[in-house]
């Protein structure tokens, strides 16, 4: 069990890890890392390169335990950022329970295995070993983040060169396949569905979704990395948080109901952590979106920004995590949302 704090840090670019010296004055270091979570300024599409930067950046400064999870796209008001996960055992008086996380990684997936069962599998495997590892329920878990692979021309080209077929001869449509099985292998990995209805789902025969699955795809690894958070009675921090669903891309309540929630509880938001799409029924709200027909801007920035605009005025900055395509993470059109605050102190000193 790893109880955690967050620290959010603003980079100049992909390859600014600037952070590790704010950990430094906080009295951490980066061996205390469980995960860095950071959007990157590049388009968030297949040749989004500043996730690339980014990883080569970081990864060889962080333990072996440790995950990177880049997402491209800050469109409109969102700021280049990173989450630091990192591992804090202090035990805060007045507490009796807190944030804790797990990251770890599936097998390295093969080309073929992208958007299909295997994929699910794997996802499923390395959620429950983790939520296993911090020692808590599914009901426990407000987050689970994934990075997965997509397919280049180059991997597709080769598979159909061994007779075999992608789950799709399209690089951009590749990225939401891949996101689409991960977030399925989140879904029943706690229990929100079985795998025949995660299947049945994949192949598009069954409505699955998860509020707490994030998954995003890119070219810089073949394998998935994975996030769990959670809280836990095993823990005493003042770190908590909340999960929903966002209905569309303008739901100002259900982002407003967490917040007040958080506000009841005299708390302090720490950081949101949404996912947007453009609706795939071409209307928000019985009147038409151009997001899905624009053949200049791709859809996922467009929804990025839609999003980011609304989280951003009101947490009342711009470092807000928004991620696009939200295929089974949240409901269709809208996405998951989880907040992560901060109770106030209660008194004594930290042991």
């Amino acid at each position: 069990m790893s109880a955690v704090t967050l620290v959010v840090s603003p980079t100049d670019g992909p390859d600014d890890t600037a952070a590790l010296g704010v950990l430094a004055e906080l009295g951490y270091s980066a061996a205390d890392l469980v995960a860095v979570i950071g959007k990157t300024e590049g388009n968030g599409c297949v040749n989004d390169f500043s996730r690339t930067l980014a990883a080569a950046a970081w990864e060889p400064r962080l333990p072996a335990s440790a995950v990177t999870v880049f997402s491209g796209g800050t469109e409109g008001v969102l700021s280049p950022h990173v989450n630091l996960f990192v591992r804090d055992e202090t035990r805060h008086e007045g507490f009796d329970r807190g944030l804790v996380a797990a990251a770890g990684r599936t097998r390295v997936l093969s080309p073929a295995e992208l958007g299909r069962t295997a994929q699910v599998d794997a996802v499923t495997e390395t959620v429950g070993k983790l939520v296993a590892e911090l020692g808590v329920s599914t009901g426990d878990v407000h987050f689970v983040l994934v990075k997965c692979p997509l397919l280049t021309s180059a991997k597709i080209a080769a598979l159909r060169a061994a007779g075999r077929e992608p789950v799709s001869g399209d690089t951009y449509e590749s990225m939401g396949r891949s996101r689409a099985a991960s977030s399925l292998g989140i879904a029943v990995a706690l229990g929100e569905c079985d795998r025949a209805a995660a299947l049945a789902a994949l192949s598009g025969e069954a409505e699955v979704s998860s509020a707490r699955a994030s998954a995003s795809a890119g070219a810089e690894l073949d394998d998935c990395h994975v996030l769990v958070v959670a809280e836990s009675t095993a823990a005493a921090n003042p770190l908590r948080a909340l999960h929903g669903e966002l209905t569309d891309a303008i739901d100002l309540a259900s982002v407003t109901a967490l917040l007040d929630e958080v506000e009841r509880q005299g708390g302090r938001v720490r950081q949101v952590f949404a996912k947007a799409e453009a609706d795939p029924s071409g209307s928000v709200r019985g009147l038409r979106h151009t997001m899905l027909t624009d053949s200049d801007v791709n859809s996922t920035r467009h929804a990025r920004a839609a999003v980011g605009g609304l989280l951003a005025a009101l947490k009342g900055d711009g470092a807000v995590y928004v991620s696009g395509g939200a295929e089974h993470q949240g409901r269709s059109g809208g996405g998951s949302i989880t907040v992560i605050y901060e109770l106030p102190s209660r008194g004594g000193e930290a042991t």
